[in-house]
């Protein structure tokens, strides 16, 4: 009886990841779902074909023991949450926060026996980077592949077109406006810079499931952009 934790549940890629899995039919089969969130789930546990238990847990430093006391432990995790500077009083803080929930939440995992762990992360993440948010995105991949799960999963996409609950300042929006322009005219002229959220949130799913059936040697998978549109657009299958 496996089952798979998605922490991130109520954010843009995180609620498509969610969708997906508790509609049952996906790549990935699981038996039941795990979610830890802030807030609550935007449609009832209970409305979907695989069963969601919901932790609901205001304090995320808290997250951690949650993990811990799940019954069966997740065998994977799929890790989409992210902050925005805006939201979190400047990119120091962003940074900090980002890093202790990221490790926070990886390293309970590891404890509890996850065999798959899946982070979505950024375009051009690097640690060595000279900018902020890469360099930050960069460093929270380490901090994931320092703790040695059987697989681990990153996925890299650049744009993420979607609406959001939350903005993120007008020249984003821009972009996507742009991007969704583009999109209407040949899918080719946005697939290379820009991916939908669903989109996203499928190839997670896909290459997890891809992973779950022994068709991935990598310790390390990093899906860049035209991985992301392959499993999520070219090759997707529900």
């Amino acid at each position: 009886m496996a089952t798979a934790l998605v922490v991130g549940c109520t954010g843009l890629i995180g609620s498509h990841i969610l969708s997906i899995l508790r509609a049952g039919g996906s790549p990935s089969q699981y038996t039941s779902l795990d979610t830890i969130a802030r807030r609550s789930l935007p449609a009832p546990a209970e409305s979907g074909v695989v069963p969601v238990n919901e932790v609901l847990e205001k304090d995320t430093t808290k997250w951690g023991e949650h993990i811990s006391a799940l019954s069966p432990p997740p065998a994977a995790v799929f890790y989409a949450l992210g902050t925005t500077r805006a939201a979190v009083g400047g990119f120091e803080n962003q940074n900090k926060i980002e890093h202790e929930m990221n490790l926070q939440v990886a390293k309970a995992a590891k404890e509890a026996g996850t065999k798959t762990y899946v982070l979505i992360s950024s375009t051009g993440a690097s640690a060595g980077s000279m900018f902020g948010y890469p360099k930050m995105k960069g460093e929270i991949e380490d901090i994931v592949k320092a703790l040695e799960f059987e697989h681990t999963i990153i996925v890299r996409p650049g744009l993420i077109v979607g609406e959001r609950e939350q903005s993120r300042g007008v020249f984003e929006a821009g972009l996507r406006s742009f991007a969704n322009g583009l999109g209407h005219l040949h899918s080719s002229f946005k697939d290379s810079w820009a991916q939908d959220a669903e989109t996203i949130a499928r190839a997670a799913v896909a290459a997890a499931a891809e992973v779950e059936k022994g068709e991935v040697k990598e310790k390390v998978w990093i899906l860049a952009q035209k991985d992301v549109v392959r499993l999520g657009k070219t090759d997707w299958k529900a």
